[in-house]
């Protein structure tokens, strides 16, 4: 009989993953925060199974040596070893409180950098992210008369269904057409932007579409490279999982208050 693997077993895995990984990071100084400028910022929350992994894609390109200054994983007391795994694999971590909005509220007034780069512990950047990165923060660098600008990157989901395609393409479409991205395309912007517009609300839900309908139309770049995200949250059903999101969208458009869109989002 053929059992599946424990939860113990998962976590000497991923652990084994953060002691081999923790001689490859990089213990950045101050000064790096000048060539490197950039600070990754990773909201969790019992996330021991998707974080390694996360950091892992994050430094593995050789232009994410010279991109990221440091990690910061803003934990809203994780109950299993996330914090450890976190840690071992070379970030820093602060203790908020739950929710989203929050926790990278918090990391980002802690961040030195003139970048943030806000992600989701189970999007995972694809292969390019740091280039395409680069590139975004050298031209806005070199374009001194233009608005300041922010930037996400595509929607990719994480499953071989069809219906996981269908998603991305209406994920896509929404992007073009309304400039209304989600928190799991991450967020690429600069700290003073970040800044000026107010950063993320503390709120239980809603804070990266508060966030972007700051932003103006013209100054949101939509790159091309993916983030894959986990499609844990299709499980019980993607179409089922659209309304839901459509619905409390809707909701918080009408001025529905985020902790009643939330008790809706959790059941």
């Amino acid at each position: 009989m053929n059992l599946p693997p424990s939860p113990d077993a998962h976590l000497g895995v991923n652990l084994i993953v953060c002691y081999a990984w923790r001689n490859a990071c990089p213990r950045f100084s101050p000064s790096s925060y000048l060539v490197n400028p950039l600070t990754v910022i990773i909201p969790t929350l019992n996330e021991a199974q998707r974080l390694p992994l996360a950091l892992k894609t994050l430094r593995a390109p050789t232009e994410a040596k010279r991109l990221i200054a440091e990690i910061i994983v803003a934990d809203a007391r994780s109950r299993d070893q996330t914090r450890l795994i976190a840690k071992k694999m070379g970030a820093r971590i602060i203790i908020t409180k739950k929710g989203r909005g929050t926790q990278m509220r918090q990391a980002a007034q802690s961040a030195k950098t003139p970048w943030l780069f806000f992600l989701h512990a189970d999007s995972l950047p694809q292969k390019g992210w740091a280039e395409e990165a680069a590139a975004f923060i050298k031209r806005d660098r070199e374009n001194k008369d233009r608005d300041r600008a922010a930037a996400v990157f595509r929607f990719a989901l994480e499953s071989p269904r069809r219906k996981a395609r269908l998603l991305e393409a209406l994920v896509a479409l929404r992007c073009r057409l309304l400039k209304l991205p989600y928190g799991d395309q991450g967020l690429l912007i600069e700290k003073r932007f970040y800044d000026e517009i107010g950063g993320f609300a503390d709120i239980p839900l809603m804070e990266d579409v508060a966030l972007v309908r700051k932003i103006p139309r013209h100054r949101l770049c939509l790159l091309k490279t993916a983030l894959l995200s986990s499609a844990r949250r299709y499980e019980g059903g993607f179409f089922a999982r659209i309304f839901k999101n459509q619905l409390c969208l809707a909701l918080y458009f009408l001025g529905v208050p985020p902790k009643r869109i939330a008790d809706l989002y959790e059941r």
